[in-house]
Order: structure tokens, then C-alpha cells, then sequence
């Protein structure tokens, strides 16, 4: 967590699930809460670092490909999160 979030923690860290589900049913029609399964999905903070990654990645040059230098690559993820972060903190102080 960046020092944007500092002291934040749950669903003000995280956001919340970025796509919720209430549940989903089997065969047999018995309902599965979707937290208790394992499928609360990603964060709104995994979210938005995801799409701060696609836009970034999708204005690169044609010289950005497979031979890219690993700690670069880290240091652009911890980027991404810090945009998540602002865009989360920005979220709250509107709230």
C-alpha cells in the first residue's frame, strides 16, 4: 500500500470487490454466498492498477517487448498501484 492509503485498511484500502456477486447456485439449485467460495474477485484497487498497466502498455513503443528489463517491469507495477492509491484516496475524500 503507498503512503497514499496510510492507515487505511479493509475496503477503504482495498476499495472493494471490483465486480461483486450475491451468489451463484449449482445443479441442484442450492445458492453459494460467493465470499464463502472464494469468489469475491479482484479489488477495485487491482482494478484500477490493471487498467493504469493496459493504458501505459498500450502507448508504448514498438522497442517495448520481451527483452524488457525485469526491475523495470517492478518498478512500473509499483507505479501502477500508486495510481490505484490515488485514484482510491481522490475516491474517499469525495465520499
Amino acid at each position: 500500500m503507498s503512503e497514499l492509503l496510510k492507515g487505511a485498511d479493509g475496503f477503504k484500502a482495498t476499495g472493494g470487490p471490483a465486480f461483486p456477486q450475491s451468489g451463484a447456485t449449482d445443479g441442484d439449485g442450492d445458492i453459494f454466498e460467493s465470499d464463502r467460495m472464494g469468489g469475491g474477485g479482484m479489488t477495485l484497487r487491482d482494478y484500477l492498477a490493471a487498467k493504469a498497466m493496459q493504458g501505459d502498455w498500450a502507448c508504448q513503443s514498438d522497442r517495448v517487448g520481451n527483452d524488457i528489463d525485469i526491475e523495470l517491469i517492478k518498478k512500473r507495477a509499483e507505479v501502477y498501484y500508486c495510481m490505484a492509491d490515488a485514484m482510491l484516496a481522490a475516491r474517499a475524500s469525495n465520499t
